[in-house]
């Protein structure tokens, strides 16, 4: 059985979380299954976009709770080598991911889910999406970068209240604490998602990565290394023919064809 499905078109992918009866729970193998995919679309240029999903009625339910059990028994170092570090590269590689990643959270997005939502750049949810940071009912703080994500998108008290509670939250409070960017009906779920990718993708691909780069890298600094950030990436595009053929096209009042050179 695969555990994450792909689907091009054009120049988007879908990749969906393929364990349905299992609410899309984050074993090992599909964190594996997900890296790998993620490694292959890097590298191909026919794919600008990449749209992440459940199928089912779950986005996922997060870790895989027996699978994570076994190894806790086993000790420390054993959970932290196979859960944790897998878990959190997973949420730093949709995070650092240098083309446009919008997540469709299609249903709930409960722990690990929930953090998947949190790292990625961009996320649109369904009205019955519901999410939760639930780890704390299992005796335990998130371990996908819940705790540190969280606060730095939602502000330190109201992420607190949720960390701590565990309490599920709909997707309309997911949208007031910039979890997402938009809250559409399930219906326009896949729509919403493909439109703002197509939105995204008038432009040119060199500008786009530069963006993400910044923003990513330069969140987290201050202010004055995040301007080097920003300066760095201009930098790279001052030489491109992107570049040059924006500024031709503004002069000349026609639409730029990039060529992501």
């Amino acid at each position: 059985m695969n555990f994450i499905l792909f689907d091009q078109r054009g120049d988007m992918a879908t990749l969906t979380l393929n364990r349905p009866e299992k609410l899309n729970a984050l074993s090992y193998a599909l964190i594996d299954e997900l890296l790998a995919a993620l490694d292959r679309i890097e590298t191909d240029r026919t794919i600008r976009a990449v749209i992440l999903t459940g199928a089912g009625r779950a986005f996922s339910a997060g870790g895989d709770i027996p699978e994570f059990a076994d190894s806790v028994a086993k000790g420390a170092e054993e959970a932290l080598q196979n859960f944790v570090a897998r878990g959190q590269r997973l949420t730093s590689r949709i995070e650092a991911f240098p083309k446009p990643l919008i997540v469709a959270v299609n249903g709930l997005a409960y722990g690990g889910g929930c953090e998947i939502t949190e790292a990625a750049p961009l996320s649109i949810a369904a009205e019955s999406a519901v999410f939760a940071k639930p780890e704390i009912l299992l005796g335990m703080p998130p371990t996908f970068g819940g705790t540190q994500r969280l606060p730095r998108l939602a502000g330190r008290k109201r992420a607190m209240e949720l960390l701590l509670t565990g309490a599920p939250f709909p997707a309309s409070r997911a949208l007031e604490l910039g979890l997402v960017n938009a809250v559409v009906p399930d219906a326009d779920l896949q729509e919403a998602a493909a439109d703002l990718a197509g939105q995204i993708l008038r432009h040119s691909s060199m500008a786009i990565a530069a963006v993400m780069s910044a923003v990513t890298r330069g969140l987290n600094q201050t202010i004055a290394e995040g301007l080097l950030v920003e300066a760095s990436q201009f930098a790279r595009m001052v030489p491109s023919r992107d570049l040059r053929e924006g500024l031709s096209a503004w002069r000349e009042r026609r639409r730029p064809e990039w060529r992501g050179e």
